[in-house]
């Protein structure tokens, strides 16, 4: 979520029913495109798994696009995974907006981003915000809205996905790339594999998509200023929020050390989104959001992984 330049409140006019809803045209596109990209990476996910060939292998990288391409039953194979990642990214995209709906809010549909990556077929999606969030209370309820909204959805995602899962001894320590397993993985795979180390389960296309799930509300609930976990602590704390930010991007640049990755984030980061834009209504949030701001701390350590992608 993005938050547009500041506008005095007094210049904003009432906002009707769905003011968002403009050229839609590009949104359908990019959502088009979005799903043929991730589709494409799915057909090649589910061929590894129908012949227990290791997630990811650098020398077989081609075969992510190639096995999609061949035929329309090939294709059909990948929307498991495309069908269930863009699920659980339109929820989070559209807790946002509705959330900015219900208040008022002019913010436009999701923008998704197709994406080359053999890994996910995108590189998420976003709304963008173009009047001015006043309060405290409402930026913190736009804020967890979409992190809330998503988990909701990644939930389910995860537990099916781990049901159609298998069992194949040493099949994570295979291939090129491997995926760190989040506390909320590791717990999932306890119940359904108990008993069964990690490093034997063989997942699914749909809680690879699940996977993909946590780490974009990972990604999100960093208390880092415009991120949603920015909004959720800025409307809490308010200026003293300038503190969590410089924290966690120190955090990451850290963390760096064990996956480039945090790096690049921390880069991106401190120059595009550590300010936050200035409220005009400072009135607190309330007891009750404070608790819903300890839930989103909750579902940011469940879906954070230090190491989210090691070769």
């Amino acid at each position: 979520m993005r938050v547009a330049s500041i506008r005095p409140p007094e210049l904003l006019p009432g906002l009707p029913l769905f003011s968002g809803v403009r050229r839609l045209w590009l949104h359908v596109l990019l959502l088009l495109v979005t799903l043929f990209t991730t589709t494409l990476v799915g057909a090649g996910m589910q061929y590894n798994f129908s012949h227990n060939l290791p997630f990811f292998d650098a020398d077989h990288w081609t075969r992510v696009y190639l096995t999609g391409l061949a035929s329309p039953s090939a294709f059909l194979s990948g929307f498991p995974f495309s069908i269930t990642l863009l699920t659980i990214l339109m929820a989070h995209e559209m807790g946002h907006y509705l959330a900015c709906m219900y208040y008022g809010v002019d913010a436009t549909l999701p923008f998704f981003l197709p994406s080359p990556m053999p890994v996910t077929g995108t590189f998420g999606a976003f709304i963008r915000i173009r009047s001015a969030i006043t309060s405290k209370k409402v930026l913190f309820d736009i804020g967890v809205a979409g992190p809330l909204a998503g988990f909701i959805f990644l939930v389910p995602a995860l537990g099916v996905g781990l049901a159609f899962s298998k069992v194949l001894p040493g099949i994570q320590n295979q291939g090129s790339l491997h995926l760190g397993a989040p506390a909320l993985q590791l717990l999932a795979q306890s119940l359904v594999f108990p008993g069964v180390a990690a490093g034997d389960i063989y997942l699914h296309p749909v809680a690879r998509a699940a996977w993909v799930g946590m780490f974009a509300t990972a990604l999100n609930l960093l208390p880092i200023g415009q991120l949603d976990g920015g909004h959720i602590v800025y409307a809490l704390t308010g200026r003293y929020s300038r503190w969590a930010t410089w924290t966690f991007l120190g955090i990451l640049a850290v963390l760096g050390k064990f996956w480039n990755g945090w790096w690049l984030w921390a880069v991106m980061l401190f120059f595009f989104a550590r300010k936050h834009p200035p409220l005009y209504d400072e009135t607190e949030p309330g007891s009750g959001r404070i608790r819903l701001g300890l839930t989103a701390l909750l579902l940011f350590i469940l879906c954070f992984t230090i190491v989210p992608i090691a070769d």
